[in-house]
């Protein structure tokens, strides 16, 4: 994300989700789960890819009620394009969760009640107006039972 827009999300991120589920920043998911044992592949690939693409445009469209949370949509066909490319080029290692087509989104609460979920959905909403979003790069992360361990972040050709 660009730095400001990063700064948005993980603000209301920080504010609305559980702390204690709190794990990792704001941030729009690609995929769930990539084998680790392929990660040297997957760097390469989406090296090729960022470095060759320019930033993809994005806006952000609308909010999803998602039961237990609350998530801003992203319409972003440029990054969904990319992120099939990878698809395909890994798909006999996908976990099931990432072989469908993904609803790109920034997750700003989740894990509450669902009354609490229907309240900050419908008072987000009251104030919601679509605008471009930025995304300036890819990044991977590993989850092993905590905090999300950065692998790193690369950017999109020209940010």
């Amino acid at each position: 994300m660009g730095k400001a827009d990063f700064a948005w999300a993980d603000r209301l991120r920080r504010r609305y989700f559980p702390p204690e589920r709190n794990l990792i920043s704001a941030h729009i998911t690609l995929f769930h789960h990539l084998p680790p044992q392929a990660l040297d592949e997957i760097k390469a690939a989406v090296v090729a890819l960022t470095s060759s693409l320019p930033k993809p445009e994005a806006k952000l469209s609308g909010l999803i009620h998602l039961r237990r949370g609350v998530a801003y949509q992203l319409h972003a066909p440029d990054l969904l394009a990319l992120r099939m490319e990878l698809a395909d080029r890994f798909a006999g290692l996908l976990v099931a969760q990432d072989q469908q087509t993904p609803r790109l989104h920034i997750t700003v609460q989740n894990k509450v009640i669902p009354k609490d979920a229907k309240r900050l959905f419908d008072e987000l909403s009251a104030e919601f107006e679509p605008r471009p979003f930025a995304i300036h790069g890819i990044g991977l992360h590993y989850y092993i039972d905590g905090p999300w361990q950065d692998i790193g972040t690369w950017p999109f050709r020209g940010c």
